[in-house]
């Protein structure tokens, strides 16, 4: 039930019917957001093989930019555009109120379309020897970057979902989830991935403490945020180890 809870809001996969999920299995699935990183990566990794084997990389990445939108259903992008728009307010009040605003600004449009770029020059830029492992990994790193956010950062209003996740998220659950991810980013990279999962790591702690300054606490809107910022850093990391030569088996 709990993971099946983590896949209905990471993805739009169709499921059947769930009975009356509680807050303690929203909280609880927390521990698989990992889990379905595993299986966004699975599934992008098996478009790029069969994409690859009949169209020129610069289109197989297009597709996948795209194929990654569809399956999270735009949930995270939504996420980081409001938190860019939020970033624009003078006080924490208005860049709270800024991001509830349901249309998008230009600072959040400017922040999709500087992401999707810097994705789509990054796959296009990966060897072809670690593209599959990139794609696996990439969702992976970022549903971990949302447990790692959830769980030690304050959430900035007094009720949410973010609430729920935090008071009823298990006690083991930041060990357990940083256990699957490094245990596949090791197994995927070997030290490499260890290097890479710390980049992530620094980098979500930077910009999670950025966040949590100038709004009193993340929201919803920064976890996802933060989750696109950390899959495009596991990219570009790909392409800096496999430029300087620091990727080898």
């Amino acid at each position: 039930m709990r993971f099946l809870t983590a896949l209905r809001f990471l993805t739009i996969i169709p499921l059947p019917k769930l009975r009356e999920v509680s807050g303690k299995d929203v909280g609880r699935s927390l521990v698989y957001f990992p889990v379905v990183g595993i299986i966004i990566g699975l599934i992008l990794a098996g478009l790029a093989w069969v994409l690859t084997l009949v169209l020129p990389m610069t289109v197989v990445a297009i597709l996948l930019v795209i194929a990654l939108v569809l399956l999270i259903g735009g949930l995270h992008l939504d996420g980081l555009a409001d938190t860019f728009d939020g970033l624009s307010g003078h006080t924490v009040e208005e860049r709270q109120a800024i991001m509830k605003d349901s249309h998008i600004g230009s600072f959040g449009v400017v922040a999709i379309v500087c992401l999707l770029l810097l994705e789509y020059a990054s796959l296009i830029s990966v060897p072809r020897a670690w593209l599959f492992w990139s794609l696996i990994l990439m969702p992976i790193a970022g549903r971990w970057a949302m447990v790692y956010v959830i769980t030690v950062y304050p959430y900035a209003r007094p009720s949410g979902l973010g609430t729920v996740f935090k008071e009823n998220a298990g006690k083991w659950t930041m060990v357990i989830a940083t256990v699957i991810t490094l245990a596949v980013a090791g197994g995927l990279f070997l030290w490499g991935g260890l290097v890479i999962m710390a980049v992530v790591w620094g980098v979500t702690a930077g910009v999670g403490a950025f966040f949590k300054k100038r709004f009193a606490g993340l929201t919803g809107d920064n976890y996802g945020a933060l989750n696109v910022i950390a899959e495009v850093t596991v990219l570009a990391m790909v392409v800096l180890l496999s430029n300087t030569h620091w990727l080898l088996r």
